[in-house]
């Protein structure tokens, strides 16, 4: 006897419903990459080594620098002029860490599963220039205050002349231009996708500037320009900002604070738009 074939299986009378997951699936935003940038930066060594070092210059070499002067040196000092010893070392400090916060995912290749996670690139880069500027600026701000008061506790009595507001505004001043070359090394970090290539650019835009313009002056053809050089750049602004310098070599009013911000403001902006474009369009 031939068995009869069997005919095709009878439909299910109840039709597959849809997914749904019992865990909030919120849609993702600024803030979920602000959190997880966070996260990655407060969870590395290099954060550590790196902030802590600049604390350890400005307030030890700060605190060295109060130790040393008298209160009627601060007749035409600020009480936050002795944090500016550690911060011009410091600052380095700021630099390569800009850099590190992009670059080292580069290296390591841990970006690819940062991009896949948030394939939103532009929001991934926004929240790293938040995160790593906030920290940045309050860490500066706070080292570079800590050695103002102690300044202040020391030295403040009538020998020390009258201090008003002009004193923190400049530290305030100081620790953004800090925190703006540390944005632009990260800027710098996200176009070259290198940690030693873009932390030897960054020391290059700091130092070379005042050799360079040394060196043009030198010469009467380049002179003007050698001028301009040695009046606008980074290690000059600085000083300035913290009230320690009025004047220029040749005698000559030294740019305003305006001035010197603004300029590395435009740089850095500059910096930040060429990042954007390029970590929108290039591969990983």
């Amino acid at each position: 006897m031939t068995p009869t074939p069997a005919g095709p299986p009878a439909a299910s009378a109840e039709q597959p419903q849809a997914y749904s997951s019992p865990l909030p699936t919120p849609r993702p935003h600024l803030g979920h990459a602000i959190a997880s940038e966070w996260t990655k930066l407060t969870s590395v060594r290099s954060t550590l080594w790196t902030l802590g070092s600049l604390v350890a210059l400005v307030v030890g070499v700060g605190m060295i620098a109060v130790l040393q002067t008298a209160a009627a040196d601060y007749q035409y000092l600020p009480f936050t002029g002795p944090a500016l010893f550690g911060l011009m070392a410091g600052q380095v400090s700021v630099i390569v860490l800009g850099v590190l916060t992009i670059s080292s995912e580069f290296g390591t290749g841990l970006i690819r599963t940062t991009f896949t996670a948030a394939p939103e690139r532009l929001r991934v880069l926004t929240a790293k220039y938040l995160v790593f500027g906030t920290c940045a600026f309050l860490v500066t701000l706070g080292s570079v205050l800590f050695v103002g008061m102690w300044a202040a506790i020391l030295h403040n009595g009538p020998a020390a002349g009258v201090h008003g507001l002009s004193d923190w505004t400049g530290a305030v001043a100081g620790s953004f231009y800090v925190t703006l070359l540390g944005v632009l090394a990260l800027a710098v970090g996200a176009l070259v996708r290198h940690s030693a290539g873009g932390i030897a650019v960054m020391l290059g835009v700091v130092t070379m500037p005042p050799v360079l313009g040394a060196i043009l002056t030198s010469w009467p053809v380049t002179s003007g320009l050698g001028g301009l050089v040695l009046r606008y750049n980074a290690p000059v602004g600085l000083v300035q900002l913290f009230g320690l310098q009025g004047v220029d070599m040749e005698g000559r009013s030294a740019p305003s604070n305006v001035v010197q911000l603004v300029l590395l403001l435009v740089v850095t902006a500059g910096a930040v738009i060429a990042s954007y474009a390029v970590v929108r369009r290039r591969d990983v």
